[in-house]
């Protein structure tokens, strides 16, 4: 898609419907997330609708874009769940008002149950949009190829989700579509099935991809190397603060608004503070920016524990370390944990801990992950 045809669909519309899909698959969105939902803010404030897609449906089989496996199914009530937290979020970057909700559930449920229903509108049936579309188009998608190339299951449910996603654009009309580069290959399947069903071919919008904390890696929870929205100030900005110094750079381009040639002219640490510094203000407001800078300093200039931190008091004891570093949300799951522990970067009572092993808590206890997590742990 070229810039003039973005153009035209701008000069000959009054409002444009611009669609971005999201799958609820896990409750937290990280700051990865809001590089197209600041995108599509800005759609808001020069007068088109934006259509957030919520992907009940899609959940239940998952994105397989950029995967070298097959990922776990998610049932329908814990993607309701992941959903409404979400929302929650998502309004805190999106105009509510200016915002159409829809979960595709909504069409691709009757798609399937009707799909081949000889008396249906030949418009939309699964049959029209099986027919219309090949095995050779689908595997052309470098993921896929790749998995066939290693002998790697590849479901045939993976293989409906492009379409799948593609058909959520002729359900709900766009004008334009909005995603990271890794979803260009859906994107532009979207494009095809408008064509296919006589509908003008929507607009494709693509932003960089934003690593995470590790700068290697896109942020994801997979990876545990993301940054959430919902994550405390304190928390927030001491993982901002770890992001390594080349990639900050990229972090002020996509995220911030900033002119980054003076900041460039000074010390890395002053310009990753300042960067630590508006994004906990944005998602946290200015007085608790200033109090995670000051706490921050406290801590890593004078090298002393934090006089507040969270505290987690535990569901039994004893319990194995990888369960207490998930229970107390320093870990997304056991097998990050693990890892943590291998890496020596877990402390308990200022003693480094490198294995699985069980820990009973009689008395609080604090426990430090990496240089800048901390947790209370309280007794049963």
């Amino acid at each position: 898609m070229s810039r003039e045809e973005l153009q035209k669909k701008f000069a000959g519309k009054k409002s444009l419907r611009v669609k971005f899909g999201v799958d609820p698959t896990a409750p937290d969105l990280h700051l990865g997330h809001t590089v197209p939902l600041n995108a599509l803010r800005r759609f808001q404030d020069a007068g088109q609708t934006v259509v957030l897609i919520i992907g009940d449906f899609t959940a239940a089989i998952g994105d397989p874009s950029g995967r070298s496996e097959t990922r776990p199914a998610l049932s329908p009530e814990a993607a309701e769940t992941n959903a409404r937290t979400y929302l929650s979020q998502v309004f805190g970057v999106l105009d509510e008002k200016k915002t159409e909700v829809r979960r595709n559930s909504e069409w691709l449920i009757p798609l399937f149950r009707d799909g081949f229903n000889s008396q249906a509108d030949p418009r939309r049936t699964l049959l029209s949009l099986l027919k219309g579309n090949t095995v050779q188009q689908l595997t052309e998608r470098e993921d896929f190829a790749q998995r066939l190339k290693k002998g790697s299951p590849l479901s045939l449910l993976e293989l409906l989700y492009p379409l799948m996603q593609g058909y959520d654009s002729v359900a709900v009309e766009a004008d334009v579509e909005v995603g990271g580069t890794d979803q260009l290959f859906n994107l532009l399947m979207g494009r095809k099935l408008q064509q296919d069903f006589k509908q003008p071919p929507q607009a494709v919008v693509t932003f960089p991809l934003l690593e995470g904390t590790d700068g290697v890696r896109k942020m994801s929870k997979t990876y545990g190397n993301f940054i959430a929205l919902n994550d405390p100030p304190d928390e927030m900005y001491g993982k901002i603060m770890s992001v390594p110094d080349g990639l900050m750079w990229k972090y002020y381009e996509l995220l911030t608004g900033e002119d980054t040639a003076p900041l460039k002219a000074g010390h890395p640490m002053e310009a990753k503070m300042r960067l630590a510094g508006l994004l906990t203000e944005k998602h946290h407001g200015a007085a608790k920016a200033a109090e995670a800078r000051a706490r921050f300093e406290k801590v890593f200039s004078r090298r002393e524990d934090p006089d507040q931190m969270p505290e987690h008091r535990v569901s039994r004891s004893p319990l194995r370390m990888s369960d207490l570093l998930v229970e107390a949300g320093l870990a997304p799951s056991k097998n990050e944990a693990r890892r943590l522990l291998q890496q020596g970067a877990v402390s308990v009572a200022g003693e480094t801990v490198s294995d699985d092993r069980e820990l009973a808590v009689h008395s609080p206890v604090l426990i430090k992950v990496g240089k800048r997590r901390f947790r209370k742990i309280l007794p049963a």
